[in-house]
């Protein structure tokens, strides 16, 4: 699967059980847990770090991971606590606060907004001290699946060299970057959720109240929403996720047009109108989408390196870091026993479809009346409230009994979607006939 056909000195190979294209939460993940069990273990990174990437806001869930990792005072020192998630929406004028520690499972109650640069450094030093042999500046160019007759990649470094590795395993978790998926040609855009999204830091943002509470807060408006996350040393990251439409419209520079978005926003532009943008204003397209396949002999993918959906949920780093440990489970079991690891493999693609299917239900209707106002108008009948709490937590893998709430907030959602079609909404006093809401600062 040739990704590149530069020519350039190859500079030997090396031998490895596994071989992991990408050091972010994915790749650091499965290089650490699989040199923790003795395997030799090759990560590649084709940048540095510290090195910019977006996915602050991590979940409850999250903190499981840190714990088996052993890096949980790591992320915690350089981490904002984040107890929980608040929508805001102009249209309701009103917001509405989810605490984690209100939520189904209670072993893991408050999460972190970190910037990635830490975030991912920290992980990335601990596949090293595990004892993986991690590179960086190393960008994979061509991979040759071959499971029999020994797989075969190549990268090359920042001087131009060439390097081979035969590894027994490929894990690709190059996240956005995509390159088993790219080079096999099975990466597909989600019809169902089309998005992009531009972004930056900001200094000098107003809390939503009278002090920052840690919480991410997303703003909802009509053609897509906003995140604010707020990051040590007094910054705030700030993103708008919309659809193709939105940012067809879009003349001249891009920071214009994003600063002229968020003052357009009545509760956004309040908490900007002092602000200072700190950084580059940065675009990204194609939000979400599919590999068709997933794993195969020899080789899986993990984390964004499969599927990404929708940030809403802030559910990238959770599927990547969760992918991943699974994955690595498979790989190890692989190296001793292939027919052992075959239905692993099929059980680990199963259970990343179900928690990404889990999100997605919500993410598509994120935008709709219906549950916008669910949203801002949340009801505990049938314990509904906690198990949205807890899908918000990234509790995605929860147990059969765990489910029922969020069968009933599901059940609800379909039975409101009727009522609407015959012109009720769902209000502070029930089900109403609509009326018309004025456009005003959500307090």
């Amino acid at each position: 699967m040739p990704l590149d056909a530069t020519p350039a000195p190859l500079v030997g190979e090396t031998a490895c059980d596994v071989l992991i294209i990408g050091g972010g939460p994915a790749g650091s993940t499965a290089a650490t847990l699989l040199a923790e069990k003795g395997r030799t273990v090759v990560l590649l990174e084709k940048d540095h770090h510290p090195r910019f990437h977006i996915g602050e806001s991590l979940l409850p869930l999250n903190l499981r991971i840190f714990e088996r990792l052993g890096v949980q005072d790591e992320i915690a020192a350089i981490g904002v606590h984040k107890p929980g998630a608040r929508f805001v929406s102009d249209e309701h004028g009103k917001h509405t606060a989810f605490s984690f520690a209100a939520g189904l499972n209670q072993d893991y109650t408050y999460s972190y907004q970190v910037r990635r640069s830490s975030f991912d450094e920290v992980l990335f030093h601990r596949a090293q001290t595990a004892g993986a042999d991690a590179r960086e500046g190393m960008r994979v160019l061509d991979v040759a699946l071959d499971a029999r007759g020994g797989h075969r990649v190549c990268a090359r470094n920042e001087a131009g060299a060439m390097h081979a590795f035969r590894p027994r395993f490929v894990m690709d978790c190059s996240g956005r970057d995509t390159v088993l998926a790219t080079a096999m040609g099975s990466k597909a855009r989600n019809p169902h959720n089309n998005t992009a999204a531009m972004y930056g830091h900001f200094r000098g943002v107003a809390p939503f109240g009278e002090a920052e509470d840690g919480n991410i807060t997303i703003h909802l408006f009509d053609e897509g929403w906003f995140w604010m996350i707020p990051l040590p040393d007094g910054v705030m990251s700030i993103g708008v996720v919309s659809n193709p439409g939105f940012f067809k419209r879009r003349r001249g520079e891009v920071r214009d047009y994003f600063l002229e978005t968020l003052r357009a926003v009545p509760s956004v532009a309040r908490r900007i109108a002092d602000a200072e943008l700190v950084s580059e204003v940065t675009t990204t397209g194609n939000y979400s989408y599919a590999s068709k396949v997933m794993h195969g002999d020899g080789w899986l993918m993990a984390g964004d390196a499969y599927a990404f959906i929708d940030p809403v949920f802030s559910s990238g780093v959770l599927l990547a870091m969760a992918s991943a440990e699974m994955g690595a489970e498979v790989a190890d079991t692989w190296l001793d026993d292939p027919a052992r690891a075959a239905p692993m493999a099929r059980a680990f693609e199963a259970k990343v479809k179900r928690a990404i299917g889990s999100l997605s239900w919500l993410i598509y209707r994120i935008n709709t009346p219906v549950l916008r106002d669910m949203f801002m108008e949340p009801r505990n009948r049938f314990r509904m409230r906690e198990g949205l709490v807890s899908l918000l937590a990234g509790d995605v893998h929860a147990n059969a009994n765990r489910q029922l709430p969020v069968l009933a907030f599901k059940a609800a959602f379909y039975a409101l979607s009727l009522a609407y079609r015959f012109g009720y909404r769902l209000g502070p006093q029930g089900l109403t006939k609509a009326a018309p809401r004025a456009l005003a600062p959500a307090e």
